[in-house]
């Protein structure tokens, strides 16, 4: 059962009534009424190219987050072959939040890293809904390290609502950890390249985005704050999110134009979901152009062109 945003109602209904018509045929009523259902799917798929033809902030926010996109792990299984897991931080526990470890995408071998945020109820909990504790960034920091050792490119996948703020975290460093995993991207001297594939929220994002290139999908969204959060603090209220989306600029189009995000990858109509074999295709073949950007370059110029990137930035865009 496909699940519908919001703002998406009128088109459930539309979709919804096709299906209808067609359970009817296949329950034997014995009517005729596929005329009828192409219909209404050309009005389906007229209202849906109307509906993501010019989203607002918020709405993309809200497409960002779907249960249904594409998460972490069907990146792996998509894309990569002999995926090999390493869990732990070695030092407290392994963050189910966070996965990770040995790989090829198209016959390279990489390590390739991300949140995972899980698809059913179980799953969710067991990930912590993608908010990673300290002993997630540290065991993401454990394989950046072994892959700088074994000059292997480091791919991320982001996909997180923020760092979890809960006390045991906090007990545990939760800050501390987030900044040595931003240390690590920034000291390790192989191709670093993220993608954002769902939401980047805050410091618990950038601990794994500070790369070499970043690409966002097109309806992905990156940010210091959620929305919600940004409402609470500025406007004392949360259900100003949608003024809160606006003013972020968290979109990949504000973030291409801002120097943060160096690609866009484009998104089936009516976002990831809808499509996503075709969505883990079209980050795989991003994924390896912005690797072969990277080929050839030694690890002092690696860690340098990284370095400067995001001391730069602040410095473009501005006029936009």
């Amino acid at each position: 059962m496909t699940n519908y945003l919001d703002f998406e109602k009128p088109l459930a209904e539309i979709e919804g009534k096709a299906e209808e018509l067609r359970a009817m045929a296949r329950a034997g009523e014995g009517v005729d009424v596929e005329d009828e259902a192409g219909a209404l799917d050309k009005k389906a798929a007229n209202m849906l190219r109307d509906l993501y033809k010019d989203l607002t902030p918020w709405r993309k926010c809200q497409v960002a987050r779907h249960p249904e996109r594409p998460h972490c792990k069907d990146y792996i299984k998509g894309l990569f072959t002999e995926y090999t897991p390493l869990a732990g931080d070695r030092n407290f526990a392994d963050d189910h939040a966070v996965m990770g470890g040995l790989a090829r995408i198209d016959d390279r071998p990489v390590m390739v890293i991300g949140h995972e945020k899980g698809n059913d109820t179980k799953s969710r909990i067991e990930r912590n809904f993608g908010m990673a504790r300290p002993e997630g960034y540290r065991k993401a920091i454990r394989l950046m390290e072994m892959a700088g050792k074994f000059g292997l490119p480091v791919i991320t996948l982001v996909d997180t609502p923020g760092a979890y703020p809960g006390k045991g975290a906090e007990e545990r460093g939760q800050s501390e950890a987030i900044a040595r995993s931003t240390e690590a991207c920034l000291s390790i001297g192989v191709p670093l390249v993220s993608v954002i594939i769902g939401e980047g929220g805050s410091g618990g994002a950038v601990a794994f985005a500070t790369a070499n290139r970043v690409a966002m999908l097109e309806h992905s969204v990156y940010s210091v704050i959620s929305p919600e959060g940004c409402a609470s603090i500025l406007w004392k209220d949360s259900e100003k999110m949608r003024e809160a989306a606006e003013a972020l600029r968290l979109t990949a189009q504000d973030l291409r134009k801002l120097g943060v995000a160096d690609r866009i990858i484009e998104e089936p109509l009516g976002g990831a979901h809808r499509d996503p074999d075709v969505t883990i295709d079209s980050v795989g073949k991003a994924i390896l152009t912005m690797l072969d950007d990277l080929t050839g370059k030694d690890g002092k110029t690696l860690i340098q062109e990284r370095r400067q990137k995001y001391l730069d930035l602040g410095t473009t865009g501005l006029a936009a």
